[in-house]
């Protein structure tokens, strides 16, 4: 775990990287308050509180009994939340800064195509 942020924010960030790479699918149990709190050794209401942050956004279900699972569609929501942050992360500085210097939409594709070497 990281010093300076949340610990609640870095268990959900945790299991939604193993939902992004396929570790735990759509429809599989994800792993318990316990489970995480036991493994991470924390509070379990910590624990708890990062797993709500995934219920809250749709990302995981309760099974009454039976404990959280991946909803379907989980991923799908991730990866659009990803390119939504990518794009405002880097694509809205990036474009910012070519108008500023003169550049045109499509010489920064070029330049990004010559970068990749495409």
């Amino acid at each position: 775990m990281e010093e300076g942020r949340a610990l609640f924010v870095q268990i959900a960030e945790q299991i939604e990287a193993s939902v992004l790479d396929g570790t735990v699918a759509e429809g599989e149990r994800a792993p318990s308050t316990n489970e995480l709190a036991a493994f991470h050794r924390i509070n379990p209401a910590t624990a708890a509180k990062g797993i709500n942050l995934l219920v809250d956004r749709g990302i995981l279900v309760k099974r009454r009994g039976l404990g959280m699972f991946v909803a379907d569609g989980a991923r799908e929501v991730l990866l659009e939340g990803r390119r939504r942050e990518f794009a405002d992360r880097y694509l809205t500085p990036l474009l910012t800064e070519a108008r500023a210097v003169g550049l045109t939409v499509e010489t920064v594709v070029e330049m990004i195509r010559a970068q990749s070497g495409r």
